[in-house]
């Protein structure tokens, strides 16, 4: 055998090699979800079936809500800031207070809010100073007196998040994104199960779902549509898949890791007692989930965090690729931030099933899932052509990639229709589920391309804020 011949031999080697572990994470990543949506579809079947009607809920639970301060960070978003600020004062609920919290926009945020609600200037204190950045100003409104509006300078959102849990005054809070809408009913609906704790329950996460495509009248969402383009109608798989399955498994075995910093129903007290939202990553609802985790654990104090599908706030989804690319590759950075924070946690038995548990899954599916997915799309056509890739490997990587994925995305969108019936008509049942199988030619092998500049803005240390360009409520 020549030089060249082992040169080559060994190089064959190491990409079937190479292949075989790629597959094998691959088929663990899967082998998760088969799990999650076995534990999601279990989860709805005997759970108690909660009300539709708005009128029993309040009936219900009036008198047993606890107040809420429901905290908007906004940064450029007057497109939509009005509508959002609307919604919320319009929520269905008891006693709650609106806290916009302005994080230094450029464009005319403050403004429109100052000219819509008749801002007035006032003082007023706040009751833990948790974000870094200088308060400039604090405004009130004579027709609105449980709207507050703070002027701050620029932070990002985690700072003005904390700014807001800063002034809030309610036992609990709920951070929202500004350009996102809660159903009338949400607000109630998330705070359902602390009218029955008896004090370990700590945060409640609802589900998020797309905007693009819906009817929005003054900031309330009119009519349920579904995105003509199909990068956001793409996103409406993701997202049920996300929150219907991941969400609620994880739940129902006590693991939730992530509240989406698109809607969290948060007890202020633990928020402020571990230091609120952390400045300095990308990822800071993940964190501030995870590092609730284990500061609960730490003090061996008895804690839970729940999810309810059925509150659904509505957020607008990037529209363009470079939209997904900005938002994925933060979403990607900051998980790998949250867990090299926290990698002390991972495997650490001191820490129950999160440590046991969710944290090494964490792992699979954020540190070597996508990465090893990519890697295996480019070595299949080559260890292919070398004639090293048996046809039978070969077609069982792209099941396991395609046809699984598939099978997932439309065995989630059954249990949609089985458990919530949010899709309008069977027209859009139809789209949505050719959109599951349509996301497999390009658009998955994307988020993968997306998540890897993530990976890599990680390693760089880069800690730029990557904004999503907004078109505004209505956008189709």
């Amino acid at each position: 055998m020549t030089l060249s011949d082992s040169f080559l031999s060994a190089a064959a080697s190491i990409i079937l090699s190479l292949f075989w572990i790629c597959f094998v994470i691959v088929l663990a990543r899967n082998a998760v979800s088969v799990l999650q949506l076995g534990l999601a579809f279990w989860s709805f079947v005997t759970r108690a079936k909660p009300s539709s009607s708005n009128l029993f809920l309040w009936q219900r639970y009036a008198d047993l809500s606890l107040p809420v301060s429901v905290i908007a960070p906004a940064f450029n978003e007057e497109l939509s800031i009005t509508q959002s600020v609307r919604a919320l004062l319009a929520l269905e609920y008891p006693q709650h207070e609106v806290i916009v919290v302005n994080d230094g926009s450029k464009d005319r945020t403050l403004q429109m809010l100052i000219d819509e609600y008749g801002l007035m200037p006032i003082k007023r204190e706040q009751l833990a100073v948790l974000q870094k950045t200088k308060i400039l100003g604090t405004y009130a409104s004579p027709r609105y007196p449980n709207l507050l509006v703070v002027d701050k300078e620029n932070g990002r959102k985690a700072d003005a998040a904390n700014a807001g849990i800063g002034f809030a005054r309610m036992p609990l809070v709920c951070v929202i994104d500004a350009d996102s809408i809660i159903e009338r009913d949400g607000l109630m609906r998330a705070a359902e199960p602390f009218m029955a704790d008896d004090g370990e329950l700590i945060a409640v996460g609802g589900a998020i779902r797309i905007a693009n495509g819906c009817e929005v009248v003054r900031g309330t969402l009119t009519k349920i549509g579904i995105p003509k383009s199909f990068i956001p109608r793409f996103q409406v798989v993701e997202y049920l898949r996300a929150f219907l399955i991941a969400r609620v498994a994880n739940a129902e075995l006590d693991m939730l890791m992530l509240i989406s910093g698109a809607f969290g129903l948060f007890r202020r007290s633990v928020v402020v007692e571990v230091g609120g939202y952390r400045h300095d990553t990308v990822g800071e609802d993940l964190e501030l989930v995870v590092r609730m985790h284990r500061h609960m654990r730490e003090q061996g104090r008895k804690y839970r965090m729940a999810f309810v599908p059925e509150v659904v706030c509505w957020t607008e989804a990037p529209a363009t690729l470079q939209g997904m690319r900005n938002q994925r590759a933060r979403w990607q950075q900051g998980a790998l931030e949250t867990l090299q924070r926290h990698k002390v946690m991972i495997g650490n038995p001191k820490y129950g099933r999160i440590g046991m548990i969710a944290m090494p899954q964490l792992v699979i599916e954020d540190v070597l899932g996508p990465p090893s997915e990519l890697i295996g799309y480019l070595l299949l056509p080559i260890a292919w052509s070398l004639g090293i890739l048996s046809p039978q490997l070969a077609l069982a990587f792209l099941c396991v990639t395609i046809l699984f994925g598939t099978a997932i995305s439309i065995a989630t969108i059954a249990l949609e229709e089985l458990q919530l019936r949010r899709t309008p008509n069977a027209h859009d049942l139809v789209r949505i589920g050719v959109a599951a199988v349509l996301e497999n030619f390009g658009y998955r092998q994307a988020n993968l391309v997306f998540r890897l500049v993530g990976i890599n803005r990680h390693f760089k240390g880069e800690t730029a804020w990557s904004a999503v360009p907004r078109l505004g409520f209505g956008a189709k």
